[in-house]
């Protein structure tokens, strides 16, 4: 099984997270693309660095947005 290419990092009950969830699920969909989400409130660490900027995506390991996901943006991250 190979390893997503996208990630999601975010908390339960935020907003934002579903939004972006939302545009991430929709082109990872029509893209053949997976993604994994991440809580943060699991890992002190993640709450560190992430805490103010949830939800934060990356696309192939690197940080590609925060606090709204851009759809023609991820798109063409993934298709590049």
């Amino acid at each position: 099984m190979s390893t997503p290419r996208v990630t999601l990092y975010s908390r339960p009950g935020c907003h934002l997270c579903e939004d972006a969830r939302t545009v991430i699920e929709r082109v990872c969909a029509a893209l053949g693309e997976e993604y994994a989400e991440v809580s943060i409130d699991d890992d002190p660490e993640l709450q560190r660095r992430f805490g103010d900027e949830i939800p934060v995506t990356f696309v192939d390991g690197r940080q590609h947005d925060f606090w709204r996901v851009d759809e023609t943006r991820l798109r063409a991250a993934l298709t590049t």
